[in-house]
């Protein structure tokens, strides 16, 4: 999964000078990219014309005069990069992934070591409690191995628990695997996994949007809860409890439209509740092997037909599946308020048609009730 792209300096400079300014987010560099067209030309804006770009204020203002000592804190960040062998991909760059582009909340900036291409083209995150017990391990190693065939990327956090579990059962069997870190890429944590981040580098990715020499605080770790999300093409949370970052880990997926699963567990288990209460309240579906993630991800091994989506044809049916079908098909996927909202049929009628129309493979439904169109 290797790749190397051409990069801009400057432009890395730039984006590098701008993060490094106090009070900008992501939000508040894509609203400056947005208006000034890229990071170089905002610091070139005059005051009247920054002034107007959404989201900066007065106090952010003071960014552009501090254009000297940012631009010398990117030139000492870059060249501590490269001697450590961190790459740096900016959000305009080729090579940043794909996935994360799309996302309102996205990080605009990353930091990785190892071998491997950020657009991978199958990606599987795995994530659970800290304090897994011994069944959820094995269940880990179990739902990797059974992955095997399908050969995606796997991605978790390198926290102790389900975490490294994964990274460790994905490094055994060959898979690739990307941890997301909530710290920089200097400073290793839990630094008891600083040989696993050492052996995982070999054939995958260690990520961070946080600058190395930053200062590590607890708000990271949540926050890099999204990246593991946004990068993966459907989540399996194995073991966790109510509260907790596999928890927030899920919800921000679920939120961002993505497949998730639960493992369901033991109703006696503090470590199984989350997943059950996930699974109770529509947000995940319940994870009893590999099969479930190809058929909702469409997957096949290598050597299998590929599946083959059903063509929508609207002929023959009544005016209600119509438009349902017609709506599915502009939305993509659509909670069930909306669709009967949006068509003026009746929730009761309307749970009929989707059933229906679930049982002939041409819609399905999913969790939070919502319902997708299948070609």
């Amino acid at each position: 999964m290797s790749s190397k792209t051409e990069k801009d300096p400057e432009k890395i400079r730039y984006y590098l000078a701008l993060s490094q300014a106090q009070k900008v987010g992501p939000s508040v560099f894509k609203a400056i990219l947005a208006y000034s067209g890229s990071a170089k030309a905002f610091f070139q804006l005059n005051k009247g014309k920054a002034a107007k770009i959404p989201r900066v204020g007065e106090k952010l203002l003071a960014i552009q005069s501090q254009s000297e000592s940012l631009l010398r804190k990117a030139d000492e960040l870059i060249e501590h990069c490269e001697k450590k062998g961190f790459r740096i991909s900016v959000f305009t760059d080729a090579d940043f992934p794909s996935r994360l582009k799309v996302l309102e909340d996205g990080p605009i900036i990353l930091f990785t070591q190892g071998n491997g291409n950020l657009n991978f083209e199958r990606s599987i995150g795995i994530v659970g409690t800290r304090s897994a017990t011994t069944y959820g391990k094995s269940i880990t190693r179990k739902i990797v191995e059974d992955l095997l065939p399908y050969q995606p990327v796997i991605i978790s956090g390198l926290a102790y628990g389900i975490d490294i579990e994964a990274h460790r059962a994905a490094m055994q069997v060959g898979l690739p695997t990307v941890a997301v870190m909530g710290s920089p890429l200097s400073q290793i944590y839990p630094a008891a996994h600083k040989k696993t981040a050492e052996q995982l580098q070999e054939m995958g990715i260690l990520m961070s949007e946080y600058a190395p020499g930053s200062t590590m605080v607890p708000g990271n770790f949540p926050a890099r809860n999204r990246i593991i999300a946004g990068l993966s093409d459907a989540l399996i949370v194995v073991e966790a409890a109510v509260k907790g970052g596999a928890l927030i880990t899920a919800e921000i997926a679920y939120s961002y439209n993505k497949d998730v699963f639960a493992v369901p567990g033991n109703l006696q288990s503090a470590f199984s509740e989350g997943c059950n209460q996930l699974i109770k309240k529509m947000k995940a579906g319940i994870y009893t092997g590999p099969g479930d993630i190809a058929e909702a991800l469409f997957w096949t091994k290598p050597g299998e037909e590929a599946v083959k989506r059903p063509n929508l044809d609207l002929s023959g049916r009544d005016d209600d599946e119509v438009s349902i079908l017609k709506l599915l098909q502009e939305k993509g996927e659509s909670e069930i308020d909306q669709i009967s909202y949006q068509t003026e049929i009746p929730l009761g009628m309307l749970s009929s048609k989707l059933l229906s129309l679930e049982f002939e493979g041409i819609v399905k439904s999913l969790p939070g009730k919502k319902y997708k169109l299948l070609i």
